[in-house]
């Protein structure tokens, strides 16, 4: 045991000790006495529930409990709906996050470890602490931690490093989230862990969206079968993951409905809503409502809650295809010379830019053809974005729409993920089977991101089914016919890829069938619009915020090298850390950087990328430890300028000890100053 194991154990057995007899101290050195003023603070509690409930030794070094694998297997199936949409938010979620040393984890009501997102180097090195499947990490077990303090305090928290109960995991650094079912029950939980010293304060936000997103996805596949209705008290934020969900019966009685859909309509528990008639909730009848959503062609419509008079904006849709529900005619849309011409969900991926605005009509001339559609254009630059509206603005818009990034999908899952298998066809596979994301998209849209990455030994197997509409799952014997709209993205120059026998060239005029270019966001004519029309998104939750019109022309005349990807991360972290409502240019995190013309934080941005790319070739001969350790220090020297003296106090080192870890990591000031 190291010594400063023994004594984070010794400082956790004093700081219960003062708390249980009532004592305070001013050299209490826990997060929780420096950023909770409350006397059992959520890690304090924790920590008294782990030594005098659970009687777990801080100093502890036995291995990490890990289940069987064939209860494994059990827990896992148990939750097959869920993983299969909270494994793709996963991969979301951990692009998302990359470069900023964090895994993706899901485990179950019990603190099971079910399903890890991470990339192979840390994964080797997560293992040894337990961060894998089958891995219990139970407050009980496993102390105070991300995954296991989240399902005891049944909300999103984040255990920072020496806040860990454990002495072992003290290098960790966890942000957790509960996923509820429509009955209020936690069934799971999403987990952002890494080694990295830095404590991202928008990893538990982003953590928390996707719970949403989880959440929304589960409640919505598992009453597809039923009426729906969704709404929002902004229109334009139905559709998104911030709206309201209920599912009805045929008869308009209310079956289930969301989280955020009892947030806001103010009610405390699902046994307040479920098996009320909707017009006990809104001022609308049932068929009323749907009548009104067809003469919309489906855009939101006006509705009031009964008990405060409170407006919201929904749109009602009815079972999916082949549903159990039993259906009456839908009403009659009026004549189209009568009805105003609807804007489409594409109509709104513009704001006034001549060439957004060239690539929506393309679209529309396409999306009822059996043509495939590439989108091309950088990192970030809203590709996903596009495909889901142009799916939604099709006929095919109450069928499924299945995305999978072919980047983030480890090589050996790619093809079971896409094709599916048969039981038994190979070992670790679900004893039902796994029908993959092809036969999920089928009769609605297929969205391959990132198609320049997947592996070119699947590119001959997809080549096959875009050419004969049918698949055939890993060990099955008999095609399935298939329908799907195709959709693909790159940012990759797929013409050298070809050159360099990467990429098939009869798979690429396959998918090449109509080609859309989406434009970086520094050269759109529509910024201003965009970036309000971004912090009203990100804003909902909230007050009405506003940009300071400095912030406003610093954030125009940046060159935004992320694209849309980073304006939203941007506006987001902003939001929810704001001191006020109106954002000014104080508002921006130190690493962004505006200077008077946000040309010097541009600099700032490029030093921090070319020190990225100088990172990668000594990192070659670096084990996991130590490439965490100088990715992070990476990041506070560019956030210091490279200021030796300045990081060396924070970090409360001397320049000497810093000078050293610089060289002994090969890190070099990517503009060759002199480190001072």
């Amino acid at each position: 045991m190291t010594s400063f194991a023994a004594e984070h154990g010794r400082r956790v057995r004093a700081i219960v000790h003062r708390k249980l007899c009532g004592e305070t101290s001013g050299n209490d050195s826990s997060s929780d006495n420096r950023n909770d003023s409350s006397n059992y603070s959520r890690i304090t509690a924790s920590w008294i529930r782990c030594l005098n409930d659970y009687r777990l030794d801080p100093d502890s070094m036995r291995e990490p409990q890990v289940v069987e694998r064939v209860e494994l297997q059990g827990r896992q199936h148990s939750l097959a709906d869920l993983r299969d949409v909270a494994e793709g938010e996963m991969a979301n979620l951990y692009q998302q996050l990359a470069g900023s040393g964090y895994a993706i984890m899901l485990t179950d009501s019990e603190g099971v470890l079910l399903s890890f997102f991470g990339d192979p180097g840390f994964s080797h090195a997560a293992s040894r602490t337990g961060l894998m499947p089958g891995a219990v990490w139970s407050e009980q077990v496993q102390g105070t931690n991300g995954m296991g303090t989240c399902l005891v305090e049944r909300r999103p928290v984040s255990v920072h490093q020496d806040e860990h109960y454990l002495s072992r995991n003290i290098g960790l650094s966890c942000a957790a989230a509960p996923i509820f079912n429509h009955r209020g029950d936690l069934v799971a939980v999403l987990d952002a862990s890494g080694e990295s010293r830095l404590a991202q304060q928008h990893t538990l936000a982003l953590v928390s969206a996707s719970v949403q997103m989880i959440e929304n996805r589960v409640f919505l596949h598992q009453f597809r079968n039923k009426y729906i209705v969704r709404f929002h008290n902004r229109p334009e934020f139905v559709g998104t993951l911030s709206e309201g969900a209920i599912a009805l019966s045929a008869t308009g009685q209310v079956l289930a409905a969301t989280r955020r859909a009892l947030l806001l309509l103010g009610l405390g528990s699902p046994a307040e809503i479920e098996g009320r008639a909707i017009t006990d909730v809104f001022n609308l009848s049932f068929p009323g409502l749907l009548e009104c959503c067809v003469k919309t062609a489906f855009h939101p419509v006006p509705i009031f809650e009964i008990r405060h008079g409170a407006r919201f904006f929904a749109v009602s849709y009815a079972p999916a295809p082949g549903g159990t529900a039993s259906r009456k005619p839908a009403p009659q849309s009026p004549p189209l010379a009568q009805a105003a011409q609807p804007q489409t969900p594409l109509d709104r991926l513009h704001h006034g830019d001549a060439e957004m605005a060239h690539n929506v009509q393309v679209a529309k001339k396409v999306m009822e053809r059996n043509v495939a559609v590439m989108l091309l254009g950088e990192t970030g630059t809203g590709k996903e974005l596009f495909a889901q509206a142009l799916h939604r603005s099709s006929s095919r818009a109450d069928q499924p729409f299945v995305a999978i990034n072919c980047a983030s999908i480890p090589e050996a899952l790619i093809e079971s993920e896409l094709f599916g298998y048969v039981p038994g066809a190979f070992t670790g596979a679900r004893k039902d089977g796994h029908a993959g994301k092809l036969l999920h998209a089928n009769g609605g849209t297929l969205f391959l991101d990132e198609i320049g990455d997947m592996p070119v030994g699947l590119q001959a197997r997809l080549l096959r089914v875009i050419e004969e509409r049918e698949v055939l799952p890993l060990g099955g014997k008999l095609p399935i016919k298939l329908d799907i709209r195709l959709i693909s993205a790159t940012h990759c120059d797929l013409q050298a890829r070809i050159l360099d026998k990467q990429f098939r060239e009869d798979l690429f005029y396959r998918l090449h069938g109509v080609a859309i270019v989406m434009p970086p966001l520094r050269t759109r004519a529509d910024r201003r619009r965009l970036i309000e029309q971004v912090l009203l998104e990100e804003s909902e939750n909230d007050a009405v915020v506003a940009l300071a019109p400095s912030l406003l022309a610093a954030l125009e005349r940046h060159p935004w090298p992320g694209n849309i990807r980073q304006l939203r991360q941007l506006l987001r972290s902003m939001v929810a850390l704001r001191e006020s409502d109106l954002l000014t240019l104080g508002d921006l995190p130190p690493q962004f950087a505006p200077g008077t013309a946000a040309d010097a934080r541009s600099t700032i941005q490029a030093a921090a990328a070319a020190a990225a790319d100088d990172a990668s070739a000594p990192e070659k001969d670096m084990n996991p430890l130590e490439c965490a350790e100088r990715d992070a220090l990476i990041q506070e020297l560019t956030r210091h300028g490279w200021n030796i003296s300045t990081l060396a106090r924070k970090l409360k080192i001397s320049r000497n000890t810093l000078y050293r870890k610089v060289q002994r990591l090969n890190i070099s000031n990517p503009d060759k100053a002199v480190l001072h």
